[in-house]
């Protein structure tokens, strides 16, 4: 009897932990199989069939190493593993979805157009286009700023947690451009609960260059914003109209972006 019992019912193997730190890292990093993939501590313990405490003390350890940045609800690529050339990857991506937008609305506005990304607390730019009236900003390709002194740069801050904003901006507020430049934490949240107010609509005047006024709006695949889109105009000039328009852009570019990824 306890021979056919035994039998019919088989005690199921548990499935063994890979035996070293290595492999475990490995399994988590691997996880992250797209530049911007953007997961929950659930999300790597399902990839990975970790134990959740493990996964967890792991990423940890990975944040503290800057492999991995962390947010309140998600676990992404940071810096040191981006800088490996997933960032090329994920920039590559994201100029192939925005340029042609770009060049069209410079040539529609004759104002300057940039697509950017973050960089820590900074905004890289990625791509820029003069329109008809061959107006160009001070900025350069591959030139980075301050994010909080930039239109583009406060959109994508605003799609981010508080805490990694604080985490990013501790102790830089030394960094400002001109007079109109934000040069305190408290400013600068409430500048960020503004964007959020308007629809993910980031404005600025002469925050960064004295001459100079921005418009800016993020953008976003379907694991999160990638990166920004602004357009930068005289400060003298009305901005209203470019408003609409850098949004429309952004919410363009964003859709492309995520059929992109449904196609993949």
């Amino acid at each position: 009897m306890t021979t056919l019992l035994s039998d019919s019912a088989p005690t199921k193997t548990p499935t063994p932990l890979p035996p070293s730190m290595v492999e475990r890292v490995t399994l988590i990093m691997e996880a992250f199989d797209r530049p911007l993939a953007q997961l929950t501590l659930d999300d790597v313990n399902q990839h990975t069939g970790l134990p959740r405490s493990t996964a967890h003390r792991i990423l940890d350890q990975l944040v503290r190493c800057g492999w991995i940045t962390h947010t309140k609800t998600h676990y992404s690529l940071g810096s040191r593993a981006l800088t490996l050339g997933g960032r090329e990857l994920a920039q590559h991506e994201l100029r192939s979805a925005a340029s042609d937008i770009a060049q069209s609305l410079a040539m529609r506005t004759g104002a300057s157009v940039h697509i950017a990304t973050l960089a820590g607390g900074d905004v890289q730019f990625l791509e820029m286009f003069a329109g008809r009236q061959g107006m160009q900003s001070a900025s350069q390709v591959g030139s980075r700023v301050p994010a909080h002194c930039t239109a583009v740069g406060k959109a994508m801050l605003a799609d981010l947690s508080p805490e990694y904003v604080d985490n990013q901006y501790t102790g830089s507020f030394a960094v400002v451009r001109t007079a109109h430049s934000i040069r305190d934490m408290t400013r600068l949240h409430h500048e960020l609960a503004g964007v959020r107010s308007r629809n993910g609509l980031a404005i600025e005047r002469g925050e960064c260059y004295a001459s100079l006024a921005c418009v800016g709006a993020a953008i976003r695949s379907q694991d999160g914003p990638v990166g920004g889109i602004s357009i930068a105009t005289r400060r003298e000039n009305p901005i209203e109209p470019l408003a609409r328009m850098v949004v429309h852009a952004a919410q363009t570019i964003s859709a492309r972006l995520t059929a992109n990824r449904s196609a993949c």
